[in-house]
């Protein structure tokens, strides 16, 4: 029997998972994220996946990992460091350790702690026997050996067995915060209904794993971390792909238009066109292309066609769009184009998140081609910027750029559903048989041209990739008429600010420090302005997410602070454009290639470096 146990109440509390990619890892971390979500924390969570496909098992480069944090209170980030790390190998240790919190616990799966995979992590000597995890409570458990000894009369193969290992330390962690089992046990009743052996040992091991952190000693004490204080509503643990997926089905609802999604496969966006995919019960229409171009422009042809079309990429993907894209400007459709950015150039850094495609996203076309651009800002708002994007484009008759990135989109957080009503409906101006109809008459507010759709008696035009003739829509090559189209369409896009939100500012509206930023660094720049708020210090927020045009009311609020510094995962590609857009205004930077998103503590240690300065 083990001792009375001691029961740690907490705030909020990290924990980071890791080992090989066969480990299941991310499995886990999402089990356990999923369960503190239905118990009532808040919660985000970070997956980090190796760049390479198939690294040698057993190497750094083929670690992966998922972090969550968890909480009572309000959680925008899944933490700099882990208040827990569960390694199920070497190589998992050396990759994480430098994340950990002095004191913190480390879980290893000792039975993997061999020469052989000690030599492939980079180790000289075994850690679990010399003093480098002096500073650390450590947790050795013969993982393996104990799975294998739970299920030594089941039926599985070994293979199959040792796949079970992950439910074992799963099962430690539930035990050290006092989870319960329920949700794990029906996602897994599910997930292998047909299997009913690999059901049985899943839920045997999790059951054993557990029982094993409640009878050792170095396991005296659980945390216990209460239910958050949250909006009262239905809520499920959601990511920023199924989040995006989920608004742009939203805004199809909304207009009363079916939904056509047009995409090549490409890491970290894949996920939206599978969700989407899926819903052929709500009338999606999706059709995977054998190329970006051909993705791109089979959503143009849907559009053309009447459906609200969408396609979605990552930033190599994007560049091979643009020649299409400019076609969706000139023949002035609507179209979503999502962009979930990742590490460039070229292939670059395919599983690793960065904000490195804004300038391809408003520049990045043959001539003077303008479309609006937007960003989302956590996994959850993913939702509602698919949505304003697909409502803008409906209602602007033009493409839209909606920028994520694989943080916010491989990341999760609790999301609050919305009822349909509570969306607002989304008015195409749709052309109707007996109109006094022009290809490119346009109506006054938005100087959008009415859509008509083929076969609608009446309503015969033709559309292409030429410069038209302005009302009549016929091939134009008349010097003055290029002039005024273009004219049009730069005017068309700067009319979007009439129809968005103005920025508002989080804290004084004239704090010695503005802190800017944009898209998926929301969660690290309001946390680390919130935490020196409550050190008194003068600081503020401005977070934009819409980013061409910016909102009406920007050059005023800039104009207000003495200092400003721009945030950014890349070298610096918001600040260029705001320095264009605002000359007279100094723009400080802080910048991050790394792959990684930013830290709290980096962001802090920047901000206070900027209010000191005289």
């Amino acid at each position: 029997m083990s001792q009375k146990t001691k029961i740690i109440e907490r705030e909020e509390v990290v924990i980071r998972f890791s080992g090989d990619s066969g480990d299941g890892m991310q499995l886990t971390g999402t089990q356990f994220s999923d369960t503190s979500a239905l118990f009532g924390n808040d919660v985000a969570t970070f997956p980090d996946y190796p760049a390479e496909i198939r690294a040698p098992q057993g190497t750094v480069g083929g670690v992966s990992g998922f972090q969550l944090h968890f909480g009572h209170q309000e959680i925008n980030t899944p933490g700099d460091f882990a208040d827990v790390l569960v390694a199920m190998n070497p190589a998992a240790l050396q990759a994480n350790l430098k994340w950990v919190k002095p004191s913190g616990t480390i879980i290893v799966n000792e039975d993997s702690f061999t020469d052989k995979n000690l030599e492939k992590a980079g180790y000289d000597s075994d850690p679990l026997m010399d003093d480098k995890l002096a500073d650390y409570n450590l947790i050795k458990a013969k993982v393996t050996t104990l799975t294998r000894e739970c299920l030594k009369d089941s039926e599985l193969d070994q293979k199959s067995v040792l796949r079970s290992k992950n439910m074992f330390t799963l099962g430690m962690v539930y035990w050290m915060f006092d989870r319960p089992f329920e949700h794990t046990e029906e996602f897994i009743e599910k997930k292998f209904k047909k299997y009913p052996a690999v059901v049985d040992a899943n839920k045997k091991v999790l059951r054993a794993g557990y029982n094993f952190a409640k009878t050792i000693e170095a396991l005296a004490y659980n945390f216990s971390v209460a239910p958050a204080k949250i909006r009262k509503g239905t809520y499920r643990n959601i990511t920023g792909n199924k989040a995006t997926a989920w608004g742009l089905m939203a805004a199809a609802e909304r207009a009363n238009l079916e939904l056509f999604c047009g995409s090549y496969p490409i890491t970290p966006a894949t996920e939206i066109l599978q969700e989407l995919a899926a819903r052929k019960d709500l009338g999606v229409k999706t059709f995977q292309a054998e190329d970006e171009i051909a993705g791109i422009c089979t959503a143009i042809g849907a559009s053309f066609a009447g459906d609200f079309a969408v396609t979605t990429t990552s930033g190599p993907g994007l560049a091979l769009k643009t020649e299409a894209a400019g076609l969706a400007v000139m023949t002035e459709l609507p179209l979503v184009i999502v962009n979930v950015q990742r590490g460039g150039p070229s292939t670059g850094l395919p599983t690793k998140t960065e904000q490195s495609d804004l300038l391809q996203a408003i520049h990045g076309r043959s001539g003077e081609c303008p479309m609006p651009v937007i960003a989302a800002s956590t996994p959850s708002d993913c939702f509602h910027y698919a949505f304003e994007a697909g409502r803008i484009a409906l209602e602007h008759m033009t493409p839209v750029i909606l920028l994520t990135d694989g943080f916010i989109a491989n990341g999760a957080e609790p999301w609050r559903i919305p009822k349909m009503s509570e969306l607002p409906e989304i008015i195409a101006p749709i052309a109707k048989e007996g109109d006094d109809f022009l290809p490119y008459a346009r109506e006054e507010k938005r100087l959008s041209r009415k859509w008509a759709i083929p076969g609608t008696k009446g309503l015969e035009h033709r559309i292409g990739g030429l410069e038209k003739m302005d009302g009549d829509g016929t091939v134009s090559y008349v010097p003055e008429n290029h002039q005024v189209m273009s004219d049009i369409r730069k005017r068309r896009v700067a009319l979007v600010a009439e129809n968005i939100p103005e920025i508002k500012v989080k804290g004084n509206e004239e704090a010695d420090v503005l802190v800017v930023g944009w898209g998926g660094t929301y969660g690290h720049l309001i946390t680390a302005v919130r935490e020196l708020q409550k050190e008194e210090k003068s600081i503020s927020l401005a977070h934009f997410n819409y980013i061409f045009p910016l909102p009406k009311n920007t050059a005023e609020v800039f104009s207000r602070y003495k200092k400003i510094i721009v945030c950014e995962i890349n070298d610096g590609q918001f600040a260029e454009y705001l320095r264009s857009s605002f000359q007279d205004i100094k723009f400080e930077q802080h910048n991050k290639l790394m792959g990684l998103p930013f830290t709290v503590v980096e962001l802090k240690e920047r901000f206070n470096q900027l209010l000191e300065e005289k």
